[in-house]
């Protein structure tokens, strides 16, 4: 059995990791993370940790019932050096493209329009631009939509993924679209069969995997390319349906990677049931992600591709392509996969999770770029991020709130600061000079201010619940710029009301009595407003009061609530609403 100092010393370590813990994962911590993190600090404990799990799992629960502000400001507090926020990015220069040449690189982003652009595939897009930019050179943006059945293409997404380019400062030369592309590949298959390096199989799929399998050809591979030409034509012209030919690419039938076998380059699929949003049922016969991607990268002049990891393996396919037609590789670049925690970044998922009732591009749950600026997030924060982790091949993982610490950095010179209140309550203040200056400052570095003059002895205002509470225990508070106070009372008339009773405006007054300095807003002159906070896979809505001037800031601007945040103001046909960002 433990000691009872050993308990008390166990539950403050449980507090501290499930702190750390739920800032870096939106408020919500793990208990097997927190387990692993004690175990890893006390091994001793591995013995007692079946006896230890229910007294880390209440300590788990009562942090997750804290607000994420209450977390990172108990974290920062205790623990400020283990903060995450603290690490922030570095300005990085990107190192030089391989064989590259001023003035003569093109460089491709190549998305399939089947929704709009995340972080992930936003590194591909910026690091294209940047480099273009670079070497006084071109950048492609190519819309990859060749498959109407399996991922088929939303017919706005072709317009949202160029508004979320521009918005992240990326600019591009030329504009391609592959669907109306088709009689391109068909002629570029037609060359490469002449050339021996493609053949029309008519194979049924079991059969040809049997043989790929065993590193055999199928009967048709070695047929005369005039026979090959005219079963193209027989395809093209819907000779065959979905599944009773396929055109392939000859590789290298030995080779250790069965998929690279003799991949398949164009394919039949049923247009007059899955029509695709741009052509319809025009075209039967479809090419694949790896041929016309190998095509146009040719012929589109790339010189550098940018890409993950995962398409190591269609750079090897395609090079079979490209030796067959006498044509030069493009440099490829391989990078790791770049996430974001917290967020849902799988395309699918958020697919599915719009199918669900989410919003389709900008819910705040998602990781696309639409979502990110809908929570106040800059271009500049995204291009710290990318440039951080550069072209490692290594998968990188960037916590919300590291980029929240870029993205601070960036605002924090230009957003205005006004006060809001959460779950209000009135405090009445009594006592007030006949006629009280209150200088509200809207931008420290900026100098911008407010003047606002309250006439009379008595102002009420409101105050967030929890100031409100603290107030009354306390006894003496300092309202910002209005006054210092002290409780009277309570007032009872069917709501909560508070009575204080104004002390002076020192400042001197405040220090020396070590006040909790506060924001608030009058009664009479505020106006309502929903915050949206996301929180795991839920969001969180409260509502609360903000000052009336708030009315002019501009729907998509970011401000600054004091003692709350930064969030991204938005206008409904409801009121305002804000959307909250980060602390």
């Amino acid at each position: 059995m433990l000691e009872e100092y050993q308990l008390k010393e166990l539950r403050e370590l449980a507090f501290k990791y499930s702190l750390l813990n739920a800032v870096k994962h939106g408020g919500r911590a793990s208990l097997n993370a927190v387990v692993s993190k004690i175990m890893g600090e006390k091994p001793s404990l591995k013995s007692f940790v079946k006896q230890l799990i229910p007294l880390i799992s209440q300590v788990v629960e009562e942090v997750n019932r804290l607000t994420l502000e209450e977390q990172l400001n108990i974290v920062r507090s205790n623990w400020p050096e283990l903060l995450e926020e603290k690490k922030v990015f570095e300005k990085k220069y990107l190192p030089p493209l391989p064989s590259a040449i001023e003035g003569r690189v093109v460089t491709r982003f190549a998305p399939n329009p089947d929704y709009t652009i995340h972080l992930g595939n936003a590194r591909s897009a910026y690091l294209s631009y940047v480099y273009a930019e670079m070497y006084r050179g071109e950048m492609v943006l190519r819309f990859e939509d060749t498959d109407p059945r399996i991922k088929a293409s939303f017919p706005d997404s072709y317009v949202k993924i160029k508004e979320d380019l521009r918005w992240l400062g990326v600019k591009w030369n030329r504009e391609y679209i592959q669907s109306l592309r088709l009689p391109i590949y068909y002629e570029t298959a037609r060359e490469l069969i002449k050339r021996g390096g493609a053949y029309v199989d008519k194979c049924n799929g079991n059969l040809f995997r049997k043989l790929r399998n065993q590193g055999r050809e199928c009967p048709h591979r070695s047929l005369d390319s005039s026979n090959h030409l005219e079963e193209l034509d027989k395809m093209i012209e819907g000779a065959y349906s979905e599944g009773e030919a396929v055109v392939r690419v000859k590789t290298d039938l030995k080779h250790p990677d069965p998929s690279v076998r003799d991949w398949v380059a164009l394919r039949i699929i049923d247009t007059s049931r899955n029509p695709h949003p741009l052509v319809g049922d025009k075209y039967i016969v479809w090419p694949t992600y790896n041929y016309a991607a190998g095509v146009d990268d040719y012929l589109m002049g790339i010189t550098h591709i940018f890409r993950g990891k995962e398409h190591v393996t269609n750079t090897v396919k395609q090079k079979y392509m490209y030796e067959k037609l006498g044509w030069k590789y493009p440099e490829a670049i391989h990078f790791g996969r770049l996430s974001l925690e917290g967020v849902v970044l799988s395309k699918s998922l958020m697919r599915k999770r719009v199918r669900e009732g989410y919003e389709v591009y900008d819910d705040i749950r998602f990781g696309t770029l639409s979502a990110l600026r809908r929570r106040g997030i800059v271009p500049e924060a995204i291009h710290e991020a990318i440039r951080e982790v550069g072209l490692s091949p290594l998968d990188a993982k960037i916590s919300y709130v590291n980029l929240a610490a870029v993205n601070r950095k960036i605002i924090d010179s230009v957003a205005y600061r006004y006060m809001y209140v959460e779950d209000p309550v009135e405090v009445v203040v009594e006592g007030l000079p006949e006629e009280h200056l209150v200088k509200i400052t809207r931008h420290p570095t900026l100098k911008m201010y407010d003047e606002v003059v309250f006439k009379g002895p008595r102002l009420s205002v409101y105050l967030a619940k929890s100031d409100a509470e603290t107030l009354v225990y306390r006894g003496m508070m300092r309202l910002m710029e209005l006054a210092n106070v002290k409780f009277a009372k309570h007032i009872s008339n069917g709501r909560t009301v508070i009575n204080a009773v104004y002390i002076d405006n020192s400042l001197e007054t405040a220090q020396k009595n070590d006040l909790q300095i506060v924001q608030w807003v009058p009664v009479n002159n505020c106006i309502a407003i929903e915050v949206l906070k996301p929180l795991g896979d839920s969001i969180a809505r409260s509502f609360g009061y903000a000052e009336r001037s708030i009315e002019r800031v501009k729907s998509g601007d970011i401000v600054q609530f004091y003692r709350y945040g930064f969030v991204r103001i938005e206008r409904t046909s409801a009121g305002i609403r804000a959307i909250f960002a980060h602390t």
